[in-house]
Protein backbone atom coordinates (compact mmCIF):
# COMPACT_ATOMS: atom_id res chain seq x y z
CA UNK A 1 0.00 0.00 0.00
CA UNK A 2 1.35 3.04 -0.82
CA UNK A 3 0.48 6.49 1.29
CA UNK A 4 -1.72 8.87 -0.52
CA UNK A 5 1.18 11.67 0.13
CA UNK A 6 3.41 9.08 -2.01
CA UNK A 7 0.72 8.79 -4.80
CA UNK A 8 0.70 12.75 -5.09
CA UNK A 9 4.51 13.11 -5.76
CA UNK A 10 3.64 10.13 -8.20
CA UNK A 11 1.02 12.49 -10.10
CA UNK A 12 2.71 14.98 -9.52
CA UNK A 13 6.11 13.95 -10.94
CA UNK A 14 4.30 11.91 -14.13
CA UNK A 15 5.02 14.03 -16.30
CA UNK A 16 8.60 14.61 -16.11
CA UNK A 17 8.54 10.49 -15.77
CA UNK A 18 7.25 10.34 -19.06
CA UNK A 19 10.08 12.50 -21.17
CA UNK A 20 12.20 9.81 -19.36
CA UNK A 21 10.12 7.04 -20.90
CA UNK A 22 9.41 8.43 -24.09
CA UNK A 23 13.70 8.39 -24.25
CA UNK A 24 13.90 5.29 -23.75
CA UNK A 25 15.27 5.50 -19.99
CA UNK A 26 13.64 4.10 -16.69
CA UNK A 27 13.04 6.85 -13.78
CA UNK A 28 13.04 6.00 -10.03
CA UNK A 29 12.01 8.15 -7.31
CA UNK A 30 14.21 7.30 -4.30
CA UNK A 31 16.08 7.84 -1.37
CA UNK A 32 14.70 9.66 1.54
CA UNK A 33 11.62 10.80 0.39
CA UNK A 34 10.05 6.97 -0.47
CA UNK A 35 11.16 6.40 3.51
CA UNK A 36 9.83 9.11 4.75
CA UNK A 37 6.14 8.95 2.89
CA UNK A 38 6.27 5.43 4.10
CA UNK A 39 6.20 6.43 7.44
CA UNK A 40 4.00 9.99 6.75
CA UNK A 41 6.92 11.85 7.90
CA UNK A 42 7.59 13.67 4.14
CA UNK A 43 7.24 17.41 4.19
CA UNK A 44 5.24 19.53 1.63
CA UNK A 45 7.87 20.98 0.23
CA UNK A 46 10.62 17.86 0.16
CA UNK A 47 12.74 17.93 -2.54
CA UNK A 48 12.96 15.18 -4.96
CA UNK A 49 15.72 12.52 -5.70
CA UNK A 50 15.68 10.65 -8.79
CA UNK A 51 17.64 7.50 -10.43
CA UNK A 52 18.32 6.66 -14.01
CA UNK A 53 19.84 4.88 -16.65
CA UNK A 54 20.44 7.78 -18.56
CA UNK A 55 23.62 9.18 -18.62
CA UNK A 56 23.98 12.49 -17.00
CA UNK A 57 24.03 14.50 -20.62
CA UNK A 58 20.64 12.27 -21.55
CA UNK A 59 19.34 13.48 -18.02
CA UNK A 60 20.77 17.10 -18.77
CA UNK A 61 18.48 16.82 -22.54
CA UNK A 62 15.49 15.61 -20.95
CA UNK A 63 15.12 18.16 -18.03
CA UNK A 64 16.15 21.25 -21.38
CA UNK A 65 12.83 22.43 -21.81
CA UNK A 66 10.93 21.39 -18.67
CA UNK A 67 12.52 22.69 -16.02
CA UNK A 68 12.48 26.28 -14.99
CA UNK A 69 16.48 26.33 -14.56
CA UNK A 70 18.98 23.52 -14.88
CA UNK A 71 22.32 23.20 -13.05
CA UNK A 72 24.69 20.81 -14.16
CA UNK A 73 27.78 21.52 -11.53
CA UNK A 74 27.54 17.36 -10.38
CA UNK A 75 27.60 16.05 -13.82
CA UNK A 76 31.15 14.51 -13.11
CA UNK A 77 28.86 12.60 -10.24
CA UNK A 78 26.30 11.79 -12.46
CA UNK A 79 23.96 14.48 -10.78
CA UNK A 80 21.55 17.21 -12.87
CA UNK A 81 19.80 19.15 -10.73
CA UNK A 82 16.49 21.31 -11.73
CA UNK A 83 14.01 23.84 -10.81
CA UNK A 84 10.62 23.90 -11.43
CA UNK A 85 8.01 26.03 -9.97
CA UNK A 86 8.82 26.01 -5.90
CA UNK A 87 9.97 22.67 -6.13
CA UNK A 88 14.00 21.36 -6.78
CA UNK A 89 14.60 17.76 -8.34
CA UNK A 90 17.91 16.24 -8.73
CA UNK A 91 18.44 12.94 -10.92
CA UNK A 92 21.54 10.90 -10.54
CA UNK A 93 22.64 7.90 -13.00
CA UNK A 94 22.62 5.01 -11.65
CA UNK A 95 26.21 4.74 -9.61
CA UNK A 96 28.56 3.01 -7.18
CA UNK A 97 30.75 5.20 -5.07
CA UNK A 98 33.59 4.49 -2.88
CA UNK A 99 36.72 5.76 -0.89
CA UNK A 100 39.95 5.03 -1.44
CA UNK A 101 42.19 4.02 1.40
CA UNK A 102 43.73 7.53 1.10
CA UNK A 103 40.62 9.60 -0.17
CA UNK A 104 38.73 12.22 1.23
CA UNK A 105 36.43 11.94 -2.40
CA UNK A 106 34.43 9.25 -3.46
CA UNK A 107 35.38 7.63 -6.81
CA UNK A 108 32.27 7.70 -9.09
CA UNK A 109 31.10 4.71 -11.61
CA UNK A 110 27.80 4.62 -13.23
CA UNK A 111 25.54 1.33 -13.78
CA UNK A 112 22.64 0.42 -15.94
CA UNK A 113 20.28 -1.15 -13.15
CA UNK A 114 18.81 0.15 -10.58
CA UNK A 115 19.09 -2.73 -8.03
CA UNK A 116 23.46 -1.72 -8.30
CA UNK A 117 22.60 1.92 -7.07
CA UNK A 118 20.78 0.93 -4.22
CA UNK A 119 23.24 -1.68 -3.38
CA UNK A 120 25.56 1.34 -2.87
CA UNK A 121 23.34 3.57 -0.42
CA UNK A 122 24.03 3.91 3.41
CA UNK A 123 20.95 1.95 4.86
CA UNK A 124 18.17 -0.78 3.69
CA UNK A 125 15.90 1.79 4.78
CA UNK A 126 17.30 4.19 2.04
CA UNK A 127 17.78 1.40 -0.26
CA UNK A 128 14.14 1.55 -1.78
CA UNK A 129 12.85 3.36 -4.91
CA UNK A 130 9.52 4.28 -6.73
CA UNK A 131 9.45 3.06 -10.04
CA UNK A 132 7.84 6.24 -12.32
CA UNK A 133 5.35 6.20 -13.98
CA UNK A 134 3.14 3.83 -11.35
CA UNK A 135 3.56 2.99 -7.88
CA UNK A 136 5.92 -0.52 -8.46
CA UNK A 137 8.34 0.02 -4.79
CA UNK A 138 12.21 -1.98 -5.75
CA UNK A 139 13.01 -3.15 -2.19
CA UNK A 140 15.70 -5.84 -3.12
CA UNK A 141 16.86 -5.13 0.50
CA UNK A 142 14.23 -5.33 2.41
CA UNK A 143 13.85 -1.95 3.88
CA UNK A 144 10.32 -1.82 4.14
CA UNK A 145 10.26 -5.10 6.87
CA UNK A 146 13.24 -2.92 8.80
CA UNK A 147 11.13 0.10 8.96
CA UNK A 148 8.76 -1.74 10.08
CA UNK A 149 10.47 -3.89 12.82
CA UNK A 150 12.30 -0.39 13.70
CA UNK A 151 15.64 -2.15 12.90
CA UNK A 152 18.97 -0.63 11.03
CA UNK A 153 21.29 -2.57 8.47
CA UNK A 154 23.09 -1.73 5.25
CA UNK A 155 22.70 -2.96 2.19
CA UNK A 156 25.63 -5.22 1.65
CA UNK A 157 28.16 -5.97 4.21
CA UNK A 158 28.82 -3.40 6.99
CA UNK A 159 32.36 -3.35 6.35
CA UNK A 160 31.86 -2.78 2.82
CA UNK A 161 29.07 -0.17 2.68
CA UNK A 162 31.31 2.05 5.23
CA UNK A 163 34.25 1.16 3.30
CA UNK A 164 32.27 2.71 0.42
CA UNK A 165 31.79 5.86 2.61
CA UNK A 166 32.73 5.85 6.44
CA UNK A 167 30.85 8.88 7.29
CA UNK A 168 27.96 6.57 7.09
CA UNK A 169 28.96 4.66 10.59
CA UNK A 170 28.16 8.95 12.04
CA UNK A 171 25.35 8.99 9.79
CA UNK A 172 23.71 6.16 11.30
CA UNK A 173 24.01 7.42 14.94
CA UNK A 174 21.09 10.06 13.19
CA UNK A 175 18.88 7.27 12.17
CA UNK A 176 19.02 5.38 15.10
CA UNK A 177 17.63 8.48 17.39
CA UNK A 178 15.32 9.95 14.15
CA UNK A 179 13.66 6.92 13.21
CA UNK A 180 14.15 4.70 16.83
CA UNK A 181 15.80 2.42 14.93
CA UNK A 182 17.77 -0.56 17.05
CA UNK A 183 21.27 -1.32 14.98
CA UNK A 184 21.94 -5.03 14.58
CA UNK A 185 25.28 -6.75 15.36
CA UNK A 186 26.87 -6.44 12.67
CA UNK A 187 26.39 -3.03 11.95
CA UNK A 188 27.45 -2.02 15.63
CA UNK A 189 30.78 -4.45 15.41
CA UNK A 190 31.70 -3.06 12.14
CA UNK A 191 31.57 0.62 13.35
CA UNK A 192 33.52 -0.85 16.56
CA UNK A 193 36.06 -2.10 14.23
CA UNK A 194 36.18 0.48 11.45
CA UNK A 195 35.52 3.67 13.50
CA UNK A 196 39.54 5.38 12.78
CA UNK A 197 38.63 5.09 9.23
CA UNK A 198 36.31 8.31 9.65
CA UNK A 199 39.31 10.29 9.57
CA UNK A 200 39.24 10.23 5.79
CA UNK A 201 36.60 11.92 5.55
CA UNK A 202 36.45 15.75 5.22
CA UNK A 203 35.68 17.54 8.88
CA UNK A 204 33.08 19.42 6.90
CA UNK A 205 30.86 16.74 5.78
CA UNK A 206 31.77 15.74 9.85
CA UNK A 207 30.16 18.69 11.11
CA UNK A 208 27.36 18.25 8.94
CA UNK A 209 25.92 15.24 9.89
CA UNK A 210 26.31 15.81 13.72
CA UNK A 211 24.75 19.03 13.43
CA UNK A 212 21.87 16.91 11.63
CA UNK A 213 21.90 14.49 15.01
CA UNK A 214 21.80 16.87 17.01
CA UNK A 215 18.50 18.59 15.88
CA UNK A 216 16.48 15.20 15.71
CA UNK A 217 14.05 15.25 18.18
CA UNK A 218 15.32 13.58 20.54
CA UNK A 219 19.09 12.75 20.14
CA UNK A 220 19.75 10.79 22.77
CA UNK A 221 20.48 7.01 21.39
CA UNK A 222 22.53 8.20 18.31
CA UNK A 223 25.06 10.18 21.09
CA UNK A 224 25.31 7.04 23.17
CA UNK A 225 25.82 4.91 20.11
CA UNK A 226 29.05 7.62 18.82
CA UNK A 227 30.01 7.45 22.51
CA UNK A 228 29.76 4.05 23.28
CA UNK A 229 31.33 2.94 19.32
CA UNK A 230 34.47 4.80 19.73
CA UNK A 231 33.14 6.51 16.61
CA UNK A 232 33.59 10.01 18.69
CA UNK A 233 37.45 9.85 19.17
CA UNK A 234 37.93 10.72 16.09
CA UNK A 235 35.89 13.55 15.94
CA UNK A 236 34.08 15.14 19.65
CA UNK A 237 36.48 12.97 21.87
CA UNK A 238 35.27 15.06 24.56
CA UNK A 239 31.97 13.60 24.52
CA UNK A 240 33.45 9.61 25.59
CA UNK A 241 35.45 11.50 28.04
CA UNK A 242 32.72 12.99 30.17
CA UNK A 243 31.72 8.96 31.50
CA UNK A 244 33.95 9.42 34.55
CA UNK A 245 33.73 6.07 36.17
CA UNK A 246 31.92 6.70 39.24
CA UNK A 247 34.48 6.42 42.52
CA UNK A 248 32.99 4.18 45.60
CA UNK A 249 33.65 6.30 48.41
CA UNK A 250 33.27 10.15 46.31
CA UNK A 251 29.55 9.23 44.64
CA UNK A 252 28.77 11.54 41.50
CA UNK A 253 26.51 11.59 38.67
CA UNK A 254 27.49 10.07 35.51
CA UNK A 255 28.89 13.60 33.19
CA UNK A 256 28.01 11.43 29.83
CA UNK A 257 24.62 10.69 31.37
CA UNK A 258 24.00 13.93 32.47
CA UNK A 259 25.59 15.80 29.42
CA UNK A 260 22.56 13.51 26.94
CA UNK A 261 20.02 14.09 29.32
CA UNK A 262 20.51 17.79 29.41
CA UNK A 263 20.87 17.47 25.19
CA UNK A 264 17.35 15.88 25.36
CA UNK A 265 15.71 18.57 27.75
CA UNK A 266 16.05 21.24 25.35
CA UNK A 267 14.31 21.91 22.16
CA UNK A 268 16.09 21.11 18.23
CA UNK A 269 17.84 24.85 18.68
CA UNK A 270 21.06 23.86 16.97
CA UNK A 271 23.06 26.58 19.43
CA UNK A 272 21.14 25.41 21.97
CA UNK A 273 21.85 22.07 21.76
CA UNK A 274 25.66 21.97 21.30
CA UNK A 275 25.93 24.21 24.04
CA UNK A 276 24.27 21.86 26.18
CA UNK A 277 26.76 18.98 24.41
CA UNK A 278 29.51 20.92 25.30
CA UNK A 279 28.65 22.71 28.69
CA UNK A 280 30.52 20.15 30.95
CA UNK A 281 33.19 18.94 28.82
CA UNK A 282 36.01 20.90 31.13
CA UNK A 283 34.87 18.55 34.29
CA UNK A 284 37.04 15.96 33.48
CA UNK A 285 39.95 17.95 33.19
CA UNK A 286 38.62 20.13 36.85
CA UNK A 287 37.78 17.25 38.67
CA UNK A 288 39.02 17.11 42.41
CA UNK A 289 38.27 15.06 45.66
CA UNK A 290 37.94 16.94 48.85
CA UNK A 291 35.90 16.00 51.94
CA UNK A 292 32.80 17.38 50.78
CA UNK A 293 33.38 15.39 48.06
CA UNK A 294 33.42 15.68 44.15
CA UNK A 295 34.28 19.09 42.69
CA UNK A 296 34.83 20.71 39.69
CA UNK A 297 35.82 24.27 40.36
CA UNK A 298 35.64 26.60 37.28
CA UNK A 299 34.81 23.67 34.61
CA UNK A 300 32.94 26.38 32.74
CA UNK A 301 35.94 28.59 32.30
CA UNK A 302 37.97 25.58 30.83
CA UNK A 303 35.54 24.01 29.57
CA UNK A 304 34.57 27.70 27.17
CA UNK A 305 38.13 27.20 26.11
CA UNK A 306 37.79 23.46 25.04
CA UNK A 307 34.09 24.04 23.07
CA UNK A 308 36.25 27.21 21.05
CA UNK A 309 39.09 24.56 19.98
CA UNK A 310 36.89 21.50 19.31
CA UNK A 311 34.40 23.65 17.38
CA UNK A 312 36.96 25.22 15.45
CA UNK A 313 38.26 21.68 14.58
CA UNK A 314 34.85 21.08 13.03
CA UNK A 315 35.11 24.37 11.04
CA UNK A 316 31.74 25.64 12.75
CA UNK A 317 31.16 29.19 11.61
CA UNK A 318 33.08 32.01 14.01
CA UNK A 319 29.96 33.62 14.93
CA UNK A 320 28.09 30.63 16.09
CA UNK A 321 31.03 28.51 17.33
CA UNK A 322 31.55 32.19 19.82
CA UNK A 323 28.21 31.95 20.78
CA UNK A 324 28.42 28.21 22.08
CA UNK A 325 31.55 29.58 23.88
CA UNK A 326 29.40 32.39 25.70
CA UNK A 327 26.58 29.63 26.69
CA UNK A 328 29.56 27.35 28.45
CA UNK A 329 30.83 30.16 30.11
CA UNK A 330 27.81 31.47 31.35
CA UNK A 331 25.81 28.21 32.24
CA UNK A 332 26.82 28.36 35.89
CA UNK A 333 26.03 32.28 36.62
CA UNK A 334 22.45 31.69 37.51
CA UNK A 335 23.24 29.79 40.36
CA UNK A 336 24.61 32.49 42.55
CA UNK A 337 21.24 33.84 42.35
CA UNK A 338 20.58 31.84 45.25
CA UNK A 339 22.17 34.35 47.03
CA UNK A 340 20.02 37.58 45.68
CA UNK A 341 20.72 39.41 42.61
CA UNK A 342 21.08 43.36 42.60
CA UNK A 343 19.36 44.61 39.69
CA UNK A 344 23.43 45.39 39.00
CA UNK A 345 23.72 41.86 39.01
CA UNK A 346 20.48 41.21 36.69
CA UNK A 347 21.97 43.97 33.89
CA UNK A 348 25.54 41.99 34.01
CA UNK A 349 23.96 39.15 33.63
CA UNK A 350 21.74 40.42 30.48
CA UNK A 351 24.73 42.43 29.10
CA UNK A 352 26.96 38.94 28.94
CA UNK A 353 24.10 36.79 27.68
CA UNK A 354 23.78 39.64 24.69
CA UNK A 355 21.39 37.98 22.56
CA UNK A 356 21.71 34.85 23.23
CA UNK A 357 20.05 35.25 26.78
CA UNK A 358 16.98 32.89 25.80
CA UNK A 359 19.17 30.54 25.57
CA UNK A 360 21.17 31.07 28.26
CA UNK A 361 18.01 30.87 30.60
CA UNK A 362 16.83 27.57 28.71
CA UNK A 363 20.45 26.13 28.54
CA UNK A 364 20.41 26.89 32.60
CA UNK A 365 16.64 25.34 32.83
CA UNK A 366 17.56 22.31 30.71
CA UNK A 367 20.69 21.60 33.38
CA UNK A 368 18.70 20.62 36.16
CA UNK A 369 18.06 16.58 35.65
CA UNK A 370 18.00 16.11 39.20
CA UNK A 371 15.31 13.14 40.22
CA UNK A 372 14.79 15.46 43.81
CA UNK A 373 11.14 16.65 42.93
CA UNK A 374 12.02 19.66 45.42
CA UNK A 375 14.92 20.76 44.28
CA UNK A 376 14.27 20.84 40.60
CA UNK A 377 10.79 22.86 41.82
CA UNK A 378 13.72 25.15 44.07
CA UNK A 379 15.82 25.55 40.70
CA UNK A 380 12.65 26.52 38.34
CA UNK A 381 11.23 28.60 40.92
CA UNK A 382 14.57 30.48 40.78
CA UNK A 383 14.57 31.13 37.37
CA UNK A 384 10.99 32.47 36.96
CA UNK A 385 11.69 34.63 39.61
CA UNK A 386 15.17 35.59 37.95
CA UNK A 387 13.32 36.22 34.53
CA UNK A 388 10.57 38.27 36.20
CA UNK A 389 13.08 40.63 37.46
CA UNK A 390 14.73 40.83 34.12
CA UNK A 391 10.97 41.67 32.84
CA UNK A 392 10.88 44.36 35.43
CA UNK A 393 13.86 45.95 34.02
CA UNK A 394 13.31 46.01 30.83
CA UNK A 395 9.94 47.94 31.46
CA UNK A 396 12.26 50.64 33.06
CA UNK A 397 14.92 50.62 31.02
CA UNK A 398 16.74 49.52 27.78
CA UNK A 399 17.94 46.85 29.42
CA UNK A 400 18.95 44.65 25.96
CA UNK A 401 21.15 47.91 25.00
CA UNK A 402 23.01 48.60 27.64
CA UNK A 403 25.38 51.56 27.10
CA UNK A 404 26.96 54.62 28.71
CA UNK A 405 24.80 57.60 29.75
CA UNK A 406 27.58 59.47 26.79
CA UNK A 407 28.43 58.89 23.89
CA UNK A 408 32.86 58.86 22.69
CA UNK A 409 32.04 62.84 20.99
CA UNK A 410 30.64 63.84 24.18
CA UNK A 411 32.99 62.73 25.99
CA UNK A 412 35.63 64.40 23.88
CA UNK A 413 34.26 67.55 23.76
CA UNK A 414 33.44 68.16 27.29
CA UNK A 415 36.93 67.11 28.47
CA UNK A 416 38.61 68.53 25.31
CA UNK A 417 40.67 65.59 24.64
CA UNK A 418 41.14 63.76 21.59
CA UNK A 419 40.42 59.95 20.14
CA UNK A 420 42.81 58.37 22.72
CA UNK A 421 43.21 55.14 25.07
CA UNK A 422 41.78 57.84 27.63
CA UNK A 423 38.12 58.17 25.70
CA UNK A 424 37.73 54.26 25.89
CA UNK A 425 38.67 54.33 29.62
CA UNK A 426 36.00 57.25 30.31
CA UNK A 427 33.48 54.82 28.18
CA UNK A 428 34.19 52.20 30.19
CA UNK A 429 33.97 53.95 33.86
CA UNK A 430 30.77 55.26 32.42
CA UNK A 431 29.19 52.01 31.34
CA UNK A 432 30.42 50.50 34.56
CA UNK A 433 28.34 53.07 36.16
CA UNK A 434 25.07 52.39 33.99
CA UNK A 435 25.35 48.66 34.95
CA UNK A 436 26.01 49.50 38.57
CA UNK A 437 23.09 51.96 38.92
CA UNK A 438 20.95 51.90 35.86
CA UNK A 439 20.13 54.77 33.44
CA UNK A 440 21.74 58.38 34.98
CA UNK A 441 21.25 60.78 32.85
CA UNK A 442 22.96 63.41 31.03
CA UNK A 443 23.98 65.86 33.53
CA UNK A 444 24.42 63.73 36.22
CA UNK A 445 27.03 61.25 34.02
CA UNK A 446 28.93 64.52 33.07
CA UNK A 447 29.20 65.28 36.76
CA UNK A 448 30.62 61.24 37.84
CA UNK A 449 33.09 61.86 34.44
CA UNK A 450 34.43 65.04 36.11
CA UNK A 451 35.01 63.35 39.21
CA UNK A 452 36.53 60.45 37.65
CA UNK A 453 38.46 62.65 35.12
CA UNK A 454 39.76 64.86 38.32
CA UNK A 455 41.10 61.59 40.33
CA UNK A 456 42.78 60.14 37.31
CA UNK A 457 44.91 63.22 36.74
Amino acid sequence: MIPERLEGLVAATADLAERFSAAGHNLYLVGGVVRDAIVNRLADDADLDFTTDALPEDSEKILSGWADAVWTQGKRFGTIAAKKGERSYEITTHRAEAYSPDSRKPEVSFSTAVEADLSRRDFTVNAMALKLPGTEVIDPYDGLVDLAAGRLRTPLAPEESFSDDPLRMLRAARFIAGYQLVPDEALVNAVREMAPRLEIVSMERVRDELDKLLVVDDPSAGLWFIAQTGLAEHFLPELPALGVEQDPIHRHKDVLAHTIAVVANTEPDLLLRMSALLHDIGKPATRQFGPKGVSFHHHEVVGARMARKRLTALRWPTDEMEAVVKLVELHLRFHTYAMGWTDSAIRRYVRDAGPHLDRLNKLTRADCTTRNESKAKRLADRMDTLEREIARLREQEELDAIRPDLDGEQVMKHLGIPPSRAVGEALSFLLELRLEHGPLGEEAATRHLDEWWAARA
